[in-house]
């Protein structure tokens, strides 16, 4: 690597909050953004609650006429492109565009529009399906929407590994920026799935909580009491540059993103591999590219879905890959934001890089009492403070697809 990479602009669209100080205001004081359903009516559902991103208004980022003509995913990840932009100072007038890359996965997509445009098919017929169903649709059309409001004509790209999208998409940002093909990247993952049909999936499949009655404390990772993971929606995007133009240009630099290790478990369509393999994988490998050692690693944000399977495996995985697991600091942001699925490893992302910054690291709330099988340092209840030299980052995928992300300080 003849250039370090580093993280300048942070731009997170949650259910708890957008903008950077919000976010993170959230997370450190263990707050919940989980909620009862108020996008549609979810009283037939087993599950009627989520992580909804509330007080959104897309013409805050986006022309209104460009916003209509945009599903709610991609005006997410337009808003968190904004946000990063703005708070990594760039100016992009003074910036080679050919230069700045976009990489912003999406893990299902515009489904919002795919549900009202079939409805008006079923009623109304083909003949007034919109004109825009399939631009406003298909996955891609964040990466592709950011680089036109913004003119950035490098590399446009959409990863899609569901639940690991933004993870991977932040991963190959850095490949392209380590290979010396971009100067910049805006990169993350945007989903917008909690729409009737999306919850009625994840019902069917047992895979979400139905603790319809105390929604702030549905998302429970790694305690016993566990009964699925909470939808969510948002986006989570970064500002990555090489080190060279970051200093040229006097930006503020919030850590260095390491490290990138991907993997498959190869085993299974939605159950992880039976001791973590995959897991295991991706963590040494990204732990390989960094070239550090794992003793060096200080925290890890989990995949922690507070989901049976997951937080176990998880758990086996890391005492897996670190000897020293148990004196190492571990938390799931999820407790609080719920599962963003394709935006996940984007969000988490960001909250990593303000740990480091902010010498503070977030909690697993709602860890009551802990799965015996789950038994690491989860920082319970409520954040830490600590001084942290390297953190780890984990998203584990649907279809066993697997990223590891190594955040370092500068």
């Amino acid at each position: 690597m003849n250039d370090r990479i580093v993280i300048t602009g942070l731009g997170p669209v949650s259910p708890n909050g957008i903008g950077k100080d919000t976010f993170w205001d959230s997370l450190t004081s263990g707050t919940s953004g989980i909620d009862t359903i108020q996008g549609f009516d979810a009283s037939g559902h087993t599950s009627q609650i989520a992580g909804e991103v509330t007080d959104f208004i897309p013409s805050d980022y986006a022309d209104k006429k460009d916003c209509r003509r945009m599903d709610r995913f991609t005006q997410f990840a337009v808003a968190g492109a904004a946000l990063a932009l703005e708070d990594s100072g760039i100016d992009l007038d003074k910036t080679d565009r050919d230069l700045v890359g976009v990489y912003i996965g999406s893990g299902i997509g515009g489904l919002n529009t795919l549900e009202k445009q079939h409805t008006i098919l079923m009623n109304k017929g083909p003949s007034k399906v919109s004109p825009f169903l399939i631009p406003m649709m298909i996955g891609n059309m964040a990466a592709g929407q950011v680089s036109i409001q913004f003119g950035l004509r490098g590399p446009s790209m959409a990863t899609v590994t569901a639940c690991a999208t933004a993870a991977h998409a932040i991963g190959e940002a850095f490949e392209a920026l380590v290979r010396g093909d971009i100067d910049v990247a805006v990169a993350g993952g945007a989903e917008a799935a909690v729409t009737s049909l999306s919850l009625a999936g994840f019902c069917s499949l047992k895979a979400v909580s139905t603790r319809n009655n105390m929604p702030q404390r549905a998302s429970r990772p790694f305690d016993r009491g566990r009964d699925g993971f909470v939808l969510a929606e948002g986006a989570g995007v970064i500002i990555l540059e090489t080190e060279k133009h970051a200093r040229n240009r006097g930006a503020n630099i919030y850590c260095e993103l390491s490290g990138y290790g991907a993997s498959a478990d190869a085993y299974h369509i939605v159950q992880p591999a039976p001791a973590g393999e995959g897991a295991v994988l991706a963590m040494n490998r990204a732990l390989k590219r960094w070239g550090g050692k794992a003793s060096d690693i200080g925290y890890i944000n989990a995949h922690g879905t507070s989901t049976k399977f997951n937080d176990e495996l998880e758990t086996a995985a890391i005492r897996t890959v670190f000897d020293d697991a148990d004196s190492l600091a571990v938390s799931s942001t999820k407790s609080m934001t719920g599962h963003l699925l394709g935006a996940a490893g984007g969000i988490e992302a960001i909250a990593c890089a303000l740990a480091i910054s902010e010498e503070e690291l977030p909690p697993t709330i709602n860890l009551d009492d802990p799965d015996p099988e789950c038994d690491l340092d989860y920082i319970p209840h409520v954040s830490r403070k600590a001084k942290v030299d390297a953190v780890l980052s984990n998203s584990l995928a649907f279809g066993g697809q697997n990223a590891s992300l190594i955040f370092t300080r500068v």
